[in-house]
């Protein structure tokens, strides 16, 4: 059920650290943490205010992260930012070809002083975690990622662990080096809320990188600006941002319109419309707004949709990519009128 700005402010979340404040005027609160975190992560990320802010969009939307770009750009650096900006565990795995399912889950051994089996849990038990170089691993190992970042659970030797909550795994990969790598498949790839590149700074950017950086030539130190528990108040109170029925028929005609294009063999799935809601209710939250409007869902449709959308064999020998083949969907399906876009149920 959708809330219209006035039930969302009456309507009190759950306890979290500033309780008063958040109850007293959560979108006040709901801002000054992001901006917070927003600002933490730039202090990494020079230059790249939008990037960061699609990075906290997923984050905020509860959602998981994929960082593709050329080498030396910033993907881990931003990754990084991220997981030291929240005091919350994280764990970073470096994804190599001989790396094993077990070595990310966790694996299952017998102690012989008590003579009994115990579940060691592996990296991906953590509030965070940073999957570096994703496609460098075997699909087999890839594959143990997707029941954790679909469900929040890791099954071994037929024992269920949940992983801490919130969960988020911020996976980086380098899309011309093809040497040693798997490429991820369409399921996993479907698990990813967003995928971002991070691009190369302007000018004056790099300028200002170059002389931060020239007497110790490494990103600066950040300290956690926000908890775990701010982090899941979070994404309750973006879940509750209000979406009028005429925003979300806009979100299903775009995600219908990606499987009619002759262009696409494999159009956005249902996962990812639902995903296109939860992004742009974000993004949304991010804007000090609590209703969602169509500019939203654009802001958050290229990094939501391009990387579900399967291009048909002839279409990709031609040179089409899955970003005109967007933008084209987008220019074509009618965006609701303001009122109808903002007006309660």
């Amino acid at each position: 059920m959708s809330h219209s700005p006035a039930q969302l402010d009456a309507q009190p979340l759950d306890a979290q650290p500033g309780a008063d404040a958040a109850a007293e005027d959560p979108a006040a609160y709901f801002a000054a943490t992001y901006h917070a975190v927003l600002g933490n992560v730039e202090r990494a990320l020079c230059g790249k205010p939008q990037v960061a802010r699609l990075a906290l969009t997923c984050l905020f939307a509860g959602g998981h992260l994929l960082i593709e770009d050329v080498p030396g750009v910033g993907k881990t650096t931003l990754a990084k930012a991220i997981a030291h900006s929240l005091d919350a565990s994280w764990h970073r795995v470096q994804f190599t070809p001989d790396l094993l399912p077990s070595d990310i889950t966790g694996t299952t051994v017998y102690d012989q002083r008590s003579g009994v089996f115990d579940f060691r849990p592996g990296p991906v038990f953590a509030h965070v975690v940073l999957a570096d170089e994703i496609n460098r691993a075997s699909p087999k190992t890839q594959a143990a990622l997707l029941e954790v970042m679909e469900e929040r659970q890791v099954t071994t030797d037929g024992q269920t662990h949940e992983v801490p909550q919130p969960f988020i795994v911020i996976a980086t990969q380098n899309p011309i080096d093809l040497a040693g790598t798997y490429q991820l498949p369409e399921a996993q790839l479907d698990r990813f809320l967003l995928r971002i590149g991070v691009g190369y700074p302007d000018l004056a950017a790099e300028r200002r990188m170059l002389t931060g950086r020239a007497a110790t030539g490494a990103p600066p130190a950040l300290s956690a600006v926000a908890s775990v528990d701010q982090v899941a108040w979070m994404a309750r109170y973006t879940a509750r941002i209000h979406v009028t029925p005429s925003v979300a028929e806009y979100i299903a005609q775009l995600a219908h319109a990606t499987r009619d294009r002759a262009e696409l063999r494999l159009g956005a799935s249902p996962r990812g419309s639902l995903a296109l809601l939860r992004a742009a209710q974000s993004w949304a939250a991010g804007e000090g707004r609590g209703y969602v409007v169509p500019d939203d869902v654009k802001a958050v449709a290229a990094p939501v949709l391009t990387h579900r959308l399967l291009l048909d064999p002839e279409a990709e020998i031609r040179g089409v990519r899955a970003e005109q083949v967007l933008a084209e969907v987008l220019r074509a399906v009618p965006v609701p009128a303001p009122a109808e876009s903002t007006a309660a149920d």
